[in-house]
């Protein structure tokens, strides 16, 4: 057939909806430009027995448009537009499917009252601390809360280098930290992340774009570290250090 694109590509304009037979009739569209049926068919390697099920089925996809005549002609949109089309008719079954699932099919589970088994690790040692929180922070893409306690301050700066790493990629830093921060570490966040400071911080935590937490619970050692993915546990700690951001009094201004 000779279009010229990639196994990848094609496996492309697959999972976007078009069947074999539609990805070698669109293709073949691309190549020639406009074609009959028969043309179609012939080049593009397709059962004439299949041919205007085909095209039928591409043009309400909105891949294709037709030329009224004798013989009619076909010939291909731009695949961006396609794709646009595709895209809207993904995200309409999307939220068809959503309700149908919040409406429908949730309530059976809240009334059986099934309980959920989410992923909660107590992290037992400084060397399985660090790496967890090595993955958070260079697993996060969006937005990263730090609470950082006298416990964790070691921790904290040892990784100031992948923080700067992760901001240098757009994600959003909020620390903050309890006073008695070094003034040197201090500098180092403001330069890459918004940060407060309190009075007292009894434990501190970590939330990775609202997905994941670590919790840390004691001062000046840590009596308790977890990590978890569990929805509500992670939405609490969420709010929690929200609350606390939000109720600090001092501010230091990022560094432009």
């Amino acid at each position: 057939m000779g279009e010229g694109i990639s196994e990848r590509a094609r496996r492309v304009l697959r999972e976007v909806g078009l069947t074999d037979y539609e990805t070698r009739a669109y293709l073949t569209l691309l190549r020639m430009g406009a074609a009959t049926a028969s043309e179609i068919s012939e080049n593009g390697e397709i059962p004439y027995s299949k041919i205007y099920e085909t095209l039928n089925s591409l043009e309400r996809k909105g891949w294709i448009e037709t030329q009224t005549g004798r013989p009619k002609r076909y010939y291909p949109k731009s695949p961006s537009e396609a794709f646009k089309a595709a895209r809207l008719r993904i995200e309409n079954t999307m939220k068809s499917w959503e309700h149908v699932i919040r409406e429908e099919i949730q309530p059976i589970y809240d009334r059986r009252e099934i309980r959920e088994r989410p992923d909660i690790w107590i992290l037992r040692g400084e060397r399985g601390v660090l790496s967890r929180l090595r993955d958070m922070i260079e697993g996060s893409r969006e937005e990263l809360m730090i609470a950082i306690p006298p416990l964790a301050r070691h921790l904290i700066e040892e990784s100031i280098h992948m923080l700067r790493k992760i901001w240098e990629k757009r994600v959003k830093l909020f620390i903050l930290v309890s006073e008695g921060f070094s003034s040197h570490s201090l500098k180092a966040l403001s330069e890459i992340a918004e940060v407060k400071v309190r009075d007292h911080l009894f434990g501190g935590g970590i939330i990775s774009d609202g997905r994941e937490a670590i919790l840390m619970l004691g001062e000046e050692k840590p009596a308790l570290v977890i990590w978890s993915d569990h929805t509500e546990l992670v939405k609490f700690a969420r709010e929690y250090f929200q609350y606390l951001w939000n109720t600090a009094e001092s501010t230091i201004k990022k560094a432009i």
